[in-house]
């Protein structure tokens, strides 16, 4: 194809720089939120930085409010970089929406079981007793939420002190088997407490209380008709441990590492006892004391919550 002479009036095309558009693209998409400054102003932001940082706007000084910087580095021209990391908000974020989106189905179950419950007692003939007491069983059920989620915003902002002295293991894992025979009697369950007299575990007794009364609840709800759970307290090399041991049916090993989880529940038939919360509640005791917890096998194929504490 012959060429088209151009027109001396012809305007050049642009000159493109590539390495500076580059540049401009890394520190747009950067992972972490990147604010330039040029004597005292905000000269360019990054994408992550705007979202980051409230009120950030080119050509005025950083924003009173912005979060300490996670580095700051001098460059020539007397610019300024601060780099941020927005990765532990974004994380704070998603948990947040999570949590709240599983607390309003746990919520939402009860309340809608309980409807049914109220418009069944309506009916003509129907059961008004019987559907007033599984109606008291649903209320009793968004209280115990209600209540083991207060207590683990208690315990998260740090307004309950787990590990303030020790406590005499024994006395109180038999006051809660005790307490919780009747519940056992009635789940072909039973609870067997044994272990080293004067042992002690670094806790304080209500703290000792709620883990024992959440381990024990948990095997008298899922370990099955005729399942025994062993709760005992013994020492091991450096450490003492509290372990609470069923023969029932156990868990899958897949959903073994998410027991802790709040709400989380291995198979369908858990979401109609209990909070969810109970296991959450013991991880977070456990840890604020110093201690580990894990969830695997028991010897007999059940499963096996064990909490070991350094001497």
């Amino acid at each position: 194809m012959p060429s088209v002479p151009r027109s001396e009036d012809a305007e050049e095309p642009p000159v493109v720089d590539r390495d500076a558009l580059r540049g401009r693209t890394l520190f747009e998409r950067s992972e972490l939120a990147v604010v330039a400054l040029q004597r005292g102003e905000v000269a360019r932001a990054s994408a992550g930085a705007r979202e980051l940082v409230p009120g950030l706007e080119v050509g005025r000084p950083l924003p009173a409010r912005a979060p300490f910087p996670l580095a700051r580095v001098e460059v020539g021209g007397g610019e300024t970089l601060l780099f941020y990391d927005p990765r532990p908000l974004a994380a704070y974020e998603e948990l947040r929406v999570g949590f709240t989106a599983a607390v309003s189905h746990e919520l939402r179950t009860p309340l809608a079981r309980l409807l049914v419950l109220l418009e069944r007692a309506e009916r003509p003939g129907a059961d008004v007793a019987g559907s007033l007491e599984r109606a008291r069983a649903e209320v009793e059920q968004m209280r115990e939420l209600i209540d083991d989620l207060l207590f683990l915003s208690e315990l998260e902002t740090g307004r309950e002190v787990v590990a303030l002295g020790d406590s005499e293991a024994l006395p109180v894992l038999r006051e809660v088997a005790a307490e919780l025979a009747d519940s056992a009697d009635r789940a072909g369950v039973t609870i067997v407490v044994e272990g080293e007299d004067g042992r002690e575990l670094p806790m304080r007794p209500r703290m000792l209380r709620v883990v024992a009364l959440n381990l024990i609840t948990n095997a008298i709800r899922y370990a099955g008709v005729g399942a025994t759970c062993k709760v005992s307290v013994g020492s091991g090399d450096a450490t003492v441990e509290l372990v609470a041991s069923d023969d029932g049916g156990g868990v899958a090993p897949e959903h073994l590492s998410r027991l802790f989880e709040r709400f989380y529940r291995a198979d369908p038939a858990r979401s109609l006892r209990g909070s969810g919360l109970g296991l959450a509640i013991v991880k977070h005791i456990v840890l604020s004391a110093g201690g580990t917890v894990e969830a695997r096998r028991s010897a007999e194929d059940g499963l096996e919550i064990r909490c070991v504490f350094p001497l």
